[in-house]
C-alpha cells in the first residue's frame, strides 16, 4: 500500500526533537520518580519494585548527566531515548510498568511546566539584577538631562 515505504527521511527528521527537548531529561526524570511512587501507593507496584524502579532512574539521570546516554538515531524525542535507557538498566519488565496510568500529553504538560517554573525563577533573578543595574546607572548618572522620546518621535528632555 501508500505506506509501506515507510515515511520519507524528511518526515522522520522534521519528527524528531531530541536536539532541542534533550534539556527536558532532568524534569522527565523526576516526574517518573513521582510517578512510580504513585504507581507504588496504589499498589501496582510492589516496595522491592517501587525501590528498583527509582535506583534505576537514579543510574538514568547519572548517565544523562554523565553523557553516557544519549540520544540514538531511533529515538524520536527525549521520552523515547530515556524510556529506552530505564529498560536498559531496570530492564523491561520493570521499566516497562512505568507506562501504566500513564499519558505521555500528561506526561509532558508536566515536564514542561517544571522546566518554566525553573526557568521563570531564573528570569525573575535576571530582571532583578538588571533593575538594580538601571538604578546605579541612574543614580551614578544624577541629573543627566537627554532627549526623551515618545512614540518614536522627539519629546521633552528627561534626566537619565
Amino acid at each position: 500500500g501508500r505506506f509501506a515505504g515507510g515515511p520519507s527521511p524528511e518526515l522522520v527528521a522534521l519528527s524528531r526533537s531530541t536536539h532541542f527537548d534533550w534539556q527536558l531529561a532532568p524534569y522527565d526524570i523526576a516526574g517518573s520518580r513521582a510517578h512510580a511512587r504513585a504507581l507504588a501507593s496504589a499498589g501496582y507496584l510492589s516496595d522491592a519494585e517501587r525501590q528498583a524502579m527509582l535506583q534505576a532512574l537514579d543510574t538514568l539521570e547519572e548517565r544523562v548527566r554523565s553523557g553516557a546516554l544519549v540520544a540514538s538515531e531511533a529515538d524520536e524525542d527525549v521520552h523515547g531515548a530515556l524510556e529506552r535507557g530505564l529498560m536498559d538498566i531496570a530492564g523491561t519488565e520493570l521499566g516497562g510498568k512505568l507506562r501504566a496510568g500513564r499519558s505521555r500529553n500528561d506526561q509532558i504538560a508536566t515536564l514542561v511546566r517544571m522546566y518554566l517554573r525553573d526557568h521563570a525563577a531564573t528570569i525573575h533573578a535576571m530582571l532583578v539584577q538588571l533593575v538594580d543595574a538601571l538604578a546605579a546607572q541612574a543614580e551614578a548618572a544624577g541629573g543627566a538631562i537627554m532627549p526623551g522620546r515618545t512614540h518614536l518621535q522627539h519629546a521633552q528632555p528627561v534626566l537619565l
